[in-house]
């Protein structure tokens, strides 16, 4: 019964496929693998594609990742990007499946036996580490799991962060989402009633003492790794005093060489310089953002009143020196070290792939990742440049190599990647495009070249079997018309509210509409 039910869902999509199409697997339906599925239909007319993702919600970190009061954006993406990924959800070619877990609802050799093609694409939902004393304190969190708090992601639901026991929070990093995060802490929560904010998160934030927001840098302000348009954003938040030392702004002839080779880098520091010089405001509440630059974390400070809670961040001062080889300026320690106070940390260091079984993997001196532009040059003499990234998966092109130190020209039939885990979480949305347009090209060419399983002498049950091997661990799969069930009760509540939407945001309401 429950094969027929799972059959019946995706049943638009049987009748018009020849009888042994290319089966594809894309595992992650963000924009990688959104991307994936849309370039693998354009080029491959007789392809079915199959979106597997263990949310059952698609769209990853459109849905999860955007800032709520990101309202250009958040427009931009719901009116083009989210339409264009429907449409592919929707093609009769493709099937969105989800609440499917890779890794414990299937394996990745189950996929690959089922399917000519599979493409992981399933981004990183991890954290990097600091390796730092005191890492394990209560009120400190990756960046990630506060920006899912927000989002409203089922995972972080119970976050809880701590916004009542200080008025002061720690953000390591000065990237784009530190920004993201230290603007949803510091603007006026009347303005984010308006957004799709997490309904928790709304009413934790209303209640915050959070007043100082410090934004702490290994390097300067010529370094600053956010982009000008964050910048902009967050110090244009109405009664905001911006706290900037005008000792660090100080340029060394290393600097002045940076800001005259890169003009984002040269607007970011324009914008920070112009801050540092404006009016400084005094009243009861001011809210306050410090950015904290040439500062490293040593360590985590321990709570007196509650032991294991953190009370702040043991900084030392660093100096800026010129690396060997890279001609960038990398900071230094100088052995002074100085404390800032707090009652929360959010750890803003960067995101980091999870890795499955039979996947190369977890190697961080042995990750190859070669653009096609330099690939083609040396595809002929079968010699592959080497670049090492820490955290992805080992590639060329999106193909997946089985191993990087023995043979590091074998690869894995059938297997790619695409997206932060092919690459590295860098980048934007629309990164991924590019990123998927070349993992495609690379499927493309190993079909025409017969590196891969002919779909007529070797047919493969794709989504059928796929679906009676989950209805037979008893897996509650939802399609596409089950996450616009989700969508459509979203929007509903909303609109009580007068938000975009009211994000259903545990497991137990998001299954229950999406089955009903």
């Amino acid at each position: 019964m429950a094969l027929f039910r799972a059959k019946n869902l995706f049943s638009r999509s049987f009748s018009s496929l020849s009888s042994n199409p290319l089966r594809v697997c894309v595992v992650g339906s963000g924009p990688a693998g959104f991307y994936t599925a849309e370039k693998m239909l354009k080029a491959h007319q007789g392809a079915e594609i199959d979106i597997v993702d263990r949310l059952p919600t698609p769209f990853g970190l459109v849905r999860s990742g955007v800032a709520p009061d990101h309202s250009e954006t958040k427009h931009y993406f719901q009116q083009i990007v989210v339409n264009q990924f429907s449409r592919v959800a929707q093609d009769d070619r493709c099937s969105f499946i989800g609440n499917v877990t890779l890794g414990s609802s299937i394996s990745l050799s189950e996929l690959r036996e089922l399917y000519h093609v599979v493409v992981l694409a399933y981004g990183a939902e991890s954290d990097r580490i600091l390796g730092i004393p005191g890492e394990g304190f209560s009120g400190i969190h990756s960046a990630r799991e506060f920006v899912w708090w927000y989002n409203g992601h089922p995972d972080c639901k119970n976050l809880d962060p701590d916004l009542k026991s200080s008025d002061t929070a720690v953000i390591l990093g000065q990237g784009n989402v530190a920004l993201d995060i230290a603007r949803i802490l510091l603007r006026p929560t009347m303005e984010l009633a308006k957004t799709d904010i997490a309904g928790h998160a709304l009413t934790a934030l209303e209640e915050s003492s959070i007043r100082k927001v410090y934004l702490v840098g290994r390097r300067g302000p010529v370094q600053a790794a956010c982009t000008a348009k964050e910048l902009r954003e967050i110090l244009g938040i109405k009664d905001l005093n911006v706290c900037i030392k005008e000792s660090d702004l100080l340029k060394t002839p290393a600097d002045e060489e940076e800001l005259k080779n890169n003009r984002i880098q040269r607007r970011v520091y324009e914008l920070l310089s112009k801050a540092a010089l404006g009016p400084s405001l005094s009243s009861s509440g001011q809210r306050e953002l410090h950015f904290v630059f040439f500062r490293k974390p040593d360590r985590f400070l321990s709570s007196s009143d509650r032991i294991g809670h953190v009370a702040g961040v043991r900084c030392e001062k660093t100096i800026l020196k010129e690396s060997i080889g890279s001609g960038k300026q990398i900071a230094v320690g100088t052995g002074q070290f100085e404390d800032l106070e707090c009652g929360m940390v959010l750890k803003s260091i960067g995101y980091k792939s999870i890795p499955i079984d039979g996947l190369p993997f977890d190697h961080p001196k042995a990750f190859l990742y070669v653009p096609r532009a330099i690939f083609k040059k040396v595809q002929k003499c079968h010699v592959y440049p080497l670049r090492l990234f820490p955290g992805i998966v080992p590639n060329i092109q999106g193909r997946v190599l089985s191993n990087t130190t023995e043979n590091p020209t074998l690869l894995e039939e059938g297997l790619y990647v695409c997206g932060w885990l092919k690459r590295g979480p860098t980048g934007i949305i629309a990164t991924n495009l590019y990123c998927a347009e070349e993992t495609v090209a690379s499927i493309s060419e190993d079909l025409e070249q017969g590196l891969l399983a002919s779909t007529s002498s070797m047919p493969k049950p794709g989504r059928e079997g796929l679906l009676q091997l989950l209805a037979e661990r008893n897996v509650r799969v939802l399609s596409f018309s089950s996450w616009e069930k989700v969508d459509s009760e979203e929007k509903k509540l909303g609109s009580l509210r007068n938000k975009p939407r009211e994000k259903l945001t545990t497991w137990e309401e998001l299954l229950k509409v999406a089955m009903e």
